[in-house]
């Protein structure tokens, strides 16, 4: 949600600019301010925010998003296995490798070839389904496994595999020739040969045929990176001696939940079409509520709303979170007697909102029943979060203020 001000908005950012009634009215009610998300590196995603605000130092318990995504899909990972995320990528020609304009065929990985596309041109679950089983069937072994995902995100399982090779967020270089960009380091030699493998495997597929046929972006081959173990999280449900569960459509979120200890709703009962039908999961909390301690309720800006231009579609989004979550269970969480309700967007590093120990997010926390405004002119704002007194919180600390002792 935490933006840069927008020329296409007046100045503002989307949540000064959103129609937010409901978020609005939570930051007025109760403690709004500013959090760290401690993270190593320069960028921490939505997991290590997850991560944090359930008490987990993610500089401790995490090394990266696929054995996390793997627990989310139901994938058995041993102890001593190395799970890495498979993202379908459509690559292109180095302008200055081309000839004639025509761009050459992609062969080979290297510094001749472009990070066109990280995602395939969001290419659909089904389709992606069809390749990567291609390249399970061709490429799969005793050591070696390949598990379909969801859209362009897949899993590969390497049995006693090795986990310190450095691997690069295809997101993070869009645009860029992948040369200097592939694995390095201890078993990388393999990696590489796996993604050529799958380069080779993929090119003359049927799919991409038909994609090709139809103006779509080709899926060129799997890119390796995300890697880690599978995780040893303490269990949040015992330490706070509480029930709960996840309410998400993300396997990578849910199973940061399921490692914690939480349970996780089925996301085919979430009715959501076009990713931004938020009604169904504000009614699951409620309904959760009544048998559960506590409830995480996830929501994301569809990836081609992110990805675009339009703040418009943006807005809409953020305005539909309001409405169909926040506005919904606010009004029944009354019902159900004693409550709490911590609101937390996303880190807010594209807003340069960080400090050198970490990302800082947006939070407030609303202790419910009749509780007075404590200020009647601010609202769910970053500005209004950095004004604030109360200084800024470590992430990590937030559960133990949601669920206090008793």
């Amino acid at each position: 949600m935490a933006d840069v001000p927008r020329e296409d908005l007046g100045g503002k950012t989307l949540l000064q600019a959103a129609a937010i009634p409901h978020m609005d009215t939570v930051a007025r009610k109760g403690e709004l301010g500013l959090v760290t998300i401690p993270a190593d590196g320069p960028v921490a995603g939505s997991d290590v925010t997850q991560l944090a605000i359930l008490g987990y130092d993610p500089r401790k318990v995490y090394q990266g998003p696929a054995p996390f995504e793997a627990a989310g899909l139901g994938v058995m990972v041993g102890e001593h296995d190395v799970v890495f995320r498979c993202s379908m990528v459509t690559l292109g020609a180095n302008a200055t490798h081309s000839r004639g304009g025509q761009q050459p065929e992609i062969k080979k990985l290297g510094p001749h070839v472009v990070m066109e596309d990280a995602t395939a041109g969001g290419i659909e679950t089904e389709e992606a389904r069809e390749l990567i089983d291609a390249v399970n069937e061709q490429l799969g072994s005793e050591t070696i496994q390949f598990y379909p995902g969801a859209g362009h995100r897949h899993l590969m399982v390497w049995v006693g595999g090795k986990a310190r090779a450095t691997c690069v967020n295809p997101h993070e270089i869009v645009g860029r020739p992948i040369g200097e960009y592939l694995p390095t380091g201890d078993g990388s030699d393999i990696l590489r040969k796996l993604m050529e493998a799958s380069l080779i495997i993929l090119r003359d597929h049927p799919v991409n045929d038909q994609r090709r046929d139809a103006g779509l972006k080709p899926a060129h081959c799997l890119w390796l990176w995300g890697q880690g173990r599978a995780p040893r999280l303490p269990s949040l449900t015992d330490r706070h001696q509480i029930t709960g569960t996840i309410i998400s459509t993300s396997d990578l979120h849910r199973g940061i939940a399921l490692c914690a200890g939480l349970e996780a709703i089925d996301p085919a009962s979430l009715t959501e079409s076009d990713g931004t039908d938020f009604l169904s999961r504000g009614e699951k909390a409620l309904d959760e509520l009544t048998k559960k301690d506590l409830v995480y309720v996830h929501a994301e800006v569809p990836p081609q709303t992110v990805q675009g231009t339009d703040s418009k579609a943006r807005l809409k989004v953020l305005e539909e979170f309001d409405q169909k979550i926040v506005g919904p269970v606010l009004d029944g969480l009354p019902k159900l007697g004693a409550h709490r309700l911590l609101l937390v967007c996303d880190y807010a590093a594209t807003a340069g909102i960080s400090s050198g120990a970490g990302h800082q997010a947006v939070y407030t926390l609303y202790g419910g029943g009749t509780q007075k405004e404590k200020a009647s002119k601010r609202g769910f704002r970053e500005a209004d979060a950095e004004a604030t007194q109360s200084g800024v919180r470590e992430a990590t600390k937030l559960i133990a203020r949601l669920l206090p002792p008793g």
